[in-house]
């Protein structure tokens, strides 16, 4: 056999505290991996290290490590649950080979729970199913399949049933092997032994098991005769069949067990090396010559040129700026260099470390099938490709979840203010769904991210690993002021006497509405009132007076400005008195034109459960949102198209996952600037 069968790269995903922390701590202590369990609420599990994670009990960030099995070597990505961090689930899926997907014994298929099995299907991941928690009050594991059946819509079929549920939960049955396993626990786990089949569980385990047979055998042609002729089919056969069917996504194994109880956790890890795939067995990656622009295929194969994907970036205190890579082909020495297709720049690989959460170990080279972290890559970010510079391809990249939230983040020092632009490119670099920009108007910084969580994480990382205070409001709406009436003979003087020369001058405008929201200005006046050169000057103070309206100091759009008189003294006319008169008139002629203030209305595009349709848009009708189409997305996912002023919508992200039980998401931008109603007006004007 050759070094790649003997590699799986798998992930962990599920909804959140369904136990996958808790799962990859018990691979890891019974694989030898480290030598004491850590457990997510005393805040000792290994993988959830981040100073965050271990005061709030949940995994903020993907952590990577790798274990033996079997004589396997298992690389194993542990994701987290919470749907503000399902950019680290997404890129985690997109290098991974193989996915376990856990599922509460009693809740069963939870919302980010479909979230995560939507983001597998996105990339075709093989994956097995973990039915966990099985000696709570109320777990149900047929109840378990069923759900997975109907709203996951996966092929689920049970390798496994519990010997008792609830507090009598004692162990499973394998029906591959027709063999029942029990946990003794008192060694923590360690061992399990065989054990025959309760006598009142033997009808049921004989109709799971004729189910799962029947499904391996439809797969077969071979086996399906054996099944006809009511031969026994050994276990091997099954598994192998069985494996080809998880590889190419047309079964599902269900397995079960209580990973806080230490029961079922070894089959499971058997079940990794058994069912999913290795890093040959999975469709050699896609991608494009950049030199041909035509598609090509690597292989896994350490003989064929070296191509990765760069999929996370950390910043590591010790050793800097860290660059995760899930290497498909090829080989790379440590110090060797790489084509970085996007950038066009080369990329030395200083040093090649094999990480085991935030703990590192040296490595002199990588190859394909690995998933390592590499130093010294210096313009490398998510989703780039690295690759041989005679040979190069450009992989297929990242999907990045766009930002629904916005709040604005000040500096309470001067010195945090000039601190603050370098951390937040550091944050930003980390996480492709956080992103910050400088308001020009209000000059406050504004921060997005997938949800108020992401933020506050964001935040509590500026004060503790950037040493930056901050404080978090609310950003300001950028409203506009436009006018509806037209207006003619408006006039501006400006006439100051000083002693010698004074300053002189006269414009007369009229001022209208332009429906296009944007700005013209015309010489009507004639070269005698208003000789040319002081024209510029007039046109310069109306747009000066334009930037400040008359209702709440906003920026006027939307206004046509028309000269049309004027006069000027040879001597005490200037520039300066053009400029300061054509501002004087516009501000005169706004308050006679009927001004109103204008809000930003943004495109929305909610994504939801059928049965929440009803709800969501009775919503949005409440936040002065036009709805327009629906559309169907996916499976019983609907789309809502609306137009909702972006008032409306601060704090939405929070409200709808809570008015659809986290399964809905919603994208939004920019798309006209709308009249506020005279209620909101004063509202508005207030900021």
């Amino acid at each position: 056999m050759s070094a790649l069968s003997h590699i799986r790269n798998v992930g962990i995903a599920a909804h959140i505290d369904a136990g996958k922390t808790t799962l990859t701590e018990r691979i890891l202590f019974y694989t030898g991996r480290q030598h004491k369990i850590g457990e997510v609420h005393d805040g000792a599990a290994t993988m959830d290290w981040m100073i965050q994670e271990k005061e709030r009990g949940i995994t903020i960030t993907s952590a990577c490590t790798y274990c033996s099995w079997l004589d396997h070597t298992i690389n194993i990505i542990d994701t987290p649950g919470h749907v503000d961090f399902t950019m680290e689930v997404e890129r985690s899926m997109r290098v991974l080979d193989g996915l376990i997907i856990l599922l509460d014994a009693v809740a069963a298929v939870q919302p980010q729970t479909e979230t995560v099995w939507r983001q597998a299907n996105r990339y075709r991941v093989p994956r097995i199913a973990f039915v966990n928690k099985m000696d709570r009050a109320g777990a149900n594991f047929a109840n378990v399949v069923a759900k997975m059946r109907e709203k996951l819509m996966a092929p689920a079929v049970a390798v496994q049933v519990p010997v008792g549920e609830e507090e009598e939960f004692r162990g499973v049955v394998d029906l591959v092997e027709g063999k029942a396993y029990y946990w003794p626990g008192e060694d923590l786990g360690q061992t399990y032994e065989p054990g025959d089949i309760p006598e009142g569980m033997l009808s049921d385990v004989l109709r799971w098991r004729r189910e799962l047979v029947e499904k391996i055998c439809e797969r077969d042609e071979r086996l399906m005769e054996d099944y006809f002729a009511e031969k026994e089919i050994a276990p091997e056969d099954l598994r192998a069949v069985l494996r080809r069917a998880v590889c190419d996504g047309s079964l599902v194994p269900v397995f079960c067990g209580s990973a806080f109880r230490n029961k079922g956790v070894q089959l499971l890890t058997n079940g990794i090396v058994h069912y999913l795939p290795a890093p040959d067995e999975v469709p050699p990656v896609k991608g494009v010559n950049p030199k041909t622009n035509e598609e090509e295929q690597r292989p896994a194969d350490d003989k064929e040129p070296f191509a990765a994907l760069a999929f996370k970036i950390a910043t590591d205190p010790h050793v800097g700026k860290l660059t995760f890579v899930r290497v498909y082909s090829g080989r790379m020495k440590k110090s060797g260099t790489a084509l970085n297709v996007r950038s066009g720049s080369r990329e030395r690989f200083s040093r090649l470390l094999r990480m085991h959460a935030n703990h590192r170990e040296e490595i002199d080279e990588i190859a394909a099938g690995d998933t390592v972290a590499v130093v010294g890559l210096k313009s490398a970010t998510t989703g780039d490709t690295l690759a041989d510079p005679k040979n190069p391809i450009l992989l297929e990249p990242i999907h990045i979840p766009q930002p629904v939230l916005e709040v604005a983040l000040e500096p309470k020092t001067q010195s945090d203010q000039e601190k603050m632009a370098v951390s937040l490119a550091k944050l930003s670099e980390e996480d492709p769904t956080f992103k910050y920009k400088t308001d020009e108007e209000s000059g406050q910084v504004v921060i997005s991210g997938m949800g108020e969580l992401h933020l506050e994480i964001i935040v509590d990382r500026l004060l503790r690993e950037f040493r930056l205070a901050a404080k978090v409001g609310r950003p300001e709406v950028a409203y506009r002021e436009t006018v509806t009436a037209r207006v003619e003979d408006v006039e501006g003087n400006l006439i100051r006497q000083t002693g010698g020369h004074g300053q002189y001058a006269r414009v007369v405008i009229n001022l209208f509405p332009l429906e296009n929201g944007d700005f013209s200005f015309e010489n009507n006046a004639g070269g005698d009132v208003i000789p040319r050169e002081f024209v510029p000057a007039v046109e310069q103070g109306v747009r000066e007076a334009l930037a400040s309206g008359v209702l709440a100091g906003y920026p006027v759009v939307g206004v046509g400005v028309e000269l049309v008189d004027g006069a000027h003294h040879p001597v005490d006319s200037s520039d300066l008195a053009f400029r300061i008169a054509g501002s004087v008139a516009v501000r005169e002629a706004l308050k006679q034109a009927s001004p109103v203030l204008l809000e930003p209305v943004m495109n929305v595009e909610i994504i939801v459960p059928e049965q929440y349709l009803g709800d969501v848009t009775s919503d949005l009708n409440a936040r002065r949102g036009r709805v327009g189409a629906f559309e169907k997305a996916e499976d019983n996912l609907r789309a809502i198209h609306a137009q909702v002023p972006l008032a409306e919508m601060f704090g939405y992200a929070t409200d709808l996952r809570s008015r659809t039980q986290g399964r809905g998401t919603f994208t939004m931008e920019f798309a006209r600037y709308s009249p506020v109603p005279p209620e909101k007006v004063g509202a508005s004007a207030t900021g």
